[in-house]
């Protein structure tokens, strides 16, 4: 038997190590149990909360009573008059009293001392104030959040909850209530030459007390392998269960310490979303897979790149989608157990190839390997069923999103187009409007609040929002198309078709989103040209004609037309 010199647990299982409340390393309880057998083992409450008192201090015996009188010679018992009623009561009253104070005081000792169900990781301070070594204080946290999410009974916080507080001192007990995490860890790093040295410690929000700190003189060699060591030491600090040495918190994505840097570089370019920084982000993955062509979650997320920059639009979908389709049957074909491979496969399959039946499979693969991946929801929402018209469902799996990562932009961003899909409209705005409180410079976040503001009839507002955006980035052809489709609902008819020249002359040297023609002629009422600009999206395989076509309000007026029948026909999306 051990005892936690600390909060005085006792664990009968003596092949425990450290406490499985605080994480104090256990000491040998001999003496203050009675282990022969036949000798009862106390509660948690008794060896954890409560004062101990030895034999010679304690008194057996039943004291006597202070609360309730003593019924006086020859009555029948003291409820037998008002005044003995009265005294019960007001004894009544004051067990129920000195019952609550108890159970108060109880409860909240157990609060404190309960084991730690969720944990926010923090970007690491970077030490080093260079540019260079800042994919390594974000890679490294967004590595160690990404393995230890793979712990079922571990509530992590996501990456885009934690990183806003890059660069910014470290208030535990702030964090941690506004992430309602039980814990926080924070770490820093250094980096000189091939030296590497990293600093963690794990604190417990509840009562600021420290668990667990380490320190870790390494070689930038050792990277790799030193992020699985911290996370499998705070799993193992925390008494949590493995998931297993192939899958989880132990599972080697990579052998090649090489490559997982260049991974991290990778993820650094990614999650800005730049035209920039989605080439960059790529050319770091496929430098990542040449040293390691097995890395399948490299290539997981080459294709999520590929697949995602015609919606901004950075590229054309028949320049983007074979290839992300190629990179994503090849992470599956190397680790068919990785949920990312599953829905970088499933965004292909459904908005490039129309193959809707493979896309719901892979989508639901995904999910099954992991429901908390944010992403994958996210994409068998606007990828699967708002596509194909399941509208609510759409709206679930992106709620579901939002609930697993609330700061995250896209996902907040996609909530708002499900609700005006789903005829949400005030739900809609008032969607884009946080999001807007979130990140004002957001560009997808910004769109979506301008087609909802559509939507509501509030044109005026959707076409000062877009004429903002268009000051710094006037070929803007998301705002673009804000501006027009208000204009076209107010009656300003040069001002929208000013902008359908603006996409004609854009259209000479670049990737040009036909279906956001198609709308604005729509809205005009012109309903041949609406027409022509449909086939030509068609032709392109466009994003947003595959995402939008059967259920998009914008064109409402064309969907008793012939010509609109057959489009949906051709791609797979009749009833």
């Amino acid at each position: 038997m051990k005892r936690c010199p600390t909060c005085t647990r006792v664990e009968t299982d003596d092949s425990l190590g450290y406490c499985r409340v605080d994480g104090t390393a256990l000491v040998g309880d001999s003496g203050s149990v009675n282990t022969e057998a036949g000798a009862p083992i106390p509660s948690e409450i008794e060896t954890s909360m409560l004062p101990h008192k030895s034999d010679a201090d304690m008194t057996r015996a039943t004291g006597p009573t202070t609360v309730l009188p003593t019924a006086p010679a020859g009555s029948t018992g003291f409820l037998s008059k008002p005044k003995g009623r009265t005294s019960m009561m007001i004894g009544l009253i004051a067990i129920a009293a000195i019952a609550f104070v108890v159970a108060s005081y109880l409860y909240i000792a157990g609060k404190s001392n309960s084991a730690i169900e969720s944990i926010a990781v923090l970007p690491f301070e970077n030490r080093g104030n260079t540019s260079d070594t800042d994919y390594l204080s974000e890679g490294l946290a967004d590595s160690l959040i990404f393995r230890l999410s793979q712990l079922p009974n571990l509530k992590v916080s996501p990456t885009s909850s934690v990183m806003k507080y890059k660069g910014q001192a470290t208030d535990v007990a702030a964090i941690a209530k506004e992430l309602q995490v039980d814990a926080v860890m924070s770490g820093r790093l250094m980096q000189q030459g091939d030296d590497l040295s990293i600093s963690v410690q794990l604190i417990d929000s509840r009562n600021n007390k420290l668990i667990w700190a380490e320190q870790y003189e390494r070689k930038m060699s050792d990277l790799l392998a030193t992020q699985r060591e911290i996370a499998i030491s705070i799993a193992q600090k925390l008494r949590l269960k493995l998931a297993g040495n192939e899958t989880g918190i132990t599972k080697k994505y990579t052998n090649s310490n090489e490559a997982y840097q260049l991974y991290l570089k990778g993820r650094y370019h990614y999650a800005k979303r730049t035209r920039d920084d989605f080439h960059k982000g790529i050319d770091y993955f496929q430098l990542a897979v040449e040293l390691d062509p097995n890395f399948a979650l490299a290539y997981a997320l080459i294709a999520d790149s590929y697949a995602s920059m015609p919606a901004y639009p950075y590229l054309s979908p028949s320049d983007a989608f074979p290839k992300a389709k190629a990179a994503a049957n090849r992470a599956v074909q190397i680790d068919p157990a990785l949920p990312e491979a599953h829905t970088a496969l499933g965004y292909s399959l459904g908005l490039y190839d129309w193959k809707w039946a493979e896309a719901e499979r892979e989508f639901k693969r995904a999910i099954e390997l992991d429901d908390k991946n944010s992403l994958a929801h996210v994409r068998f929402a606007i990828s699967y069923y708002l596509p194909i018209g399941r509208i609510d469902e759409g709206i679930a799996e992106t709620e579901r999103a939002v609930e697993l990562e609330p700061l995250n932009l896209a996902a907040r961003a996609n909530l708002s187009w499900a609700y005006r899909m789903g005829g949400r409209n005030a739900e809609a705005v008032g969607q884009g409007e946080k999001l807007r409180d979130l990140e004002p410079d957001f560009v997808l976040g910004l769109y979506q609040l301008g087609l909802a503001y559509i939507a509501s009839g509030m044109y005026n507002e959707a076409v000062a929002l877009a004429e903002k955006r268009l000051q710094s980035d006037p070929d803007d052809q998301l705002m673009l198309q804000v501006k027009a489709l208000a204009n076209a609902n107010l009656g300003r008819r040069d001002e929208a078709n000013s902008v359908i020249l603006r996409f004609k002359q854009m259209s000479k040297t670049k990737y040009v989103i036909s279906f956001f023609v198609a709308t604005i002629y729509a809205a005009l009422g012109e309903k041949d040209k609406a027409f022509v600009e449909l086939e030509e999206a068609y032709r392109q395989r466009d994003w947003r004609m595959s995402a939008l076509l059967k259920n998009e309000p914008l064109i409402e007026s064309l969907r008793d037309d012939i010509r609109y029948k057959d489009l949906l026909k051709r791609m797979n999306l009749s009833d």
